[in-house]
Formats: structure tokens, C-alpha cells, sequence
């Protein structure tokens, strides 16, 4: 039989088993995958910070009008106007959980941050995703909640 155990990003593994080797490997797999959880989270910030920035200025520097308009309007639209820009980064956060794109809601959470949103705060958003999303959001909230861990050590 074949089993694929995998976690996201830092670990995938695939084995041929019988059941009751099946259930060890499972076992076995997960305390490793909880020991190496940590470091990664650490890493996930940083790498997503990097990985962003790389290829942002990789698409920008194709040139295509269109793309790079459409990139110019993205950044301009969370600028200060009739709302502040730190209610439109957490409007943008609430979008994002409810779309359900992880990459977003990584990044308005750092932009949130960056406004000054507090712990509360960002529950009462994560709530409004809730209620908005439905229970399809959990996971996304349970990583978002993961990531704003990471972000309160890095102050």
C-alpha cells in the first residue's frame, strides 16, 4: 500500500507499508514534524518577506503596462484617503481570509502590524472572517493566528 504523509512546505515523505507500519511511520512522522515546526515557523516570515520581494520585482521588470498598472493600483488603494490606511489593511485582511489566500493573509498581517493593530484587534478581525467566511476559514485562521505568534517575537 501506498501512504504519503506530507506537511506543508518543510516535509514530505512517502512509504510503501503494510498498516501497522503505516501507523509507526504516521506516529514517528509527526513528532518529527512537530520538532522541525518550530524552527520552520521561524524561517516562514523571513522567507516569505524574501520570496515576495524577489518576485514582485521579477514580474515588474517584465514590463507588461497592464500587470505593473495593476500592481501600482493594489499599492495605492491601501494609501490613507477617506479610510485610514491601517482600517483598509485590516479591511484587506478580512478579504483575505474569507477568499481563503494565504499569501494575502500573511501580508496583511505584517501590514496590520505595521499600523499598530493590536492582539485584540486582530481577533476581532479574525472574527469578522469567521463569521463572513464561514467554518472553510478555520484552517486559515489557525495559520494566521500561527504567523501572528511569530510576528509578536520578532518585537
Amino acid at each position: 500500500m501506498l501512504c504519503t504523509l506530507s506537511a506543508p512546505v518543510i516535509w514530505r515523505r512517502t512509504v510503501y507499508c503494510d498498516f501497522q507500519e503505516q501507523i509507526c511511520d504516521w506516529l514517528i512522522s509527526r513528532v518529527i514534524y512537530i520538532g522541525l515546526q518550530e524552527v520552520a515557523m521561524s524561517d516562514r516570515l523571513e522567507q516569505f518577506r524574501l520570496y515576495r520581494e524577489k518576485m514582485n520585482e521579477k514580474i515588474l521588470t517584465e514590463g507588461h503596462q497592464q500587470i505593473n498598472r495593476f500592481f501600482a493600483l493594489d499599492t495605492r488603494t491601501y494609501e490613507s484617503d477617506a479610510l485610514d490606511a491601517r482600517t483598509k489593511e485590516m479591511l484587506g485582511l478580512v478579504a483575505s481570509m474569507v477568499l481563503r489566500c494565504d499569501d494575502c493573509i500573511a501580508y496583511h498581517l505584517i501590514q496590520c502590524k505595521k499600523e499598530g493593530v493590536s492582539r485584540a484587534e486582530y481577533f476581532e478581525i479574525f472574527n469578522v472572517a469567521l463569521v463572513v467566511g464561514g467554518s472553510i476559514v478555520i484552517p486559515h485562521l489557525r495559520r494566521a493566528v500561527e504567523l501572528l505568534d511569530e510576528l509578536e517575537k520578532e518585537q
